[in-house]
């Protein structure tokens, strides 16, 4: 097993979403590696948590991580939730990642959950499977 590349493949997928037209067209700037801190804007989209799996054999050290991305909005409704987390799953699902260490198998949707949040939000919470090796 290696956890050395969650740091990788966190840095990608950050970046990844950064960058996506569609879904800072929702969200705008507000993508975040972490909850953002004070007043939280209207809507955001943040990095959460990870669970990670050991994947490596014969050839190398590698692994299976489970990761969430969650959406969370203030707005009345879950559509604008909906419209953002259709653009992080559009943006990550399948997509070929280029990371600093190892080397990204393949990265797919698993499932999502959308649910109130309290303090009239609403949050969609999109989980990840990703098979990363190290090389």
């Amino acid at each position: 097993m290696t956890y050395a590349i969650a740091g990788a493949l966190q840095a990608a997928v950050y970046a990844r979403l950064q960058s996506d037209t569609a879904l800072t067209a929702v969200v705008g700037a507000e993508v975040h590696d972490k909850v953002p801190t004070g007043a939280l804007p209207p809507i955001y989209v943040a990095l959460g948590p990870e669970r990670v799996e050991e994947a490596g054999d014969q050839t190398g050290a590698g692994a299976w991580h489970q990761f969430v991305i969650s959406v969370v909005t203030e707005h009345a409704g879950f559509l604008s939730a909906k419209e953002a987390a259709a653009a992080v799953s559009d943006a990550l699902h399948g997509a070929d990642l280029t990371l600093g260490r190892g080397r990204l198998v393949g990265l797919w949707f698993h499932k999502a959950r959308a649910a109130l949040a309290g303090e009239g939000r609403r949050r969609i919470d999109l989980t990840f499977r990703a098979r990363v090796e190290d090389n």
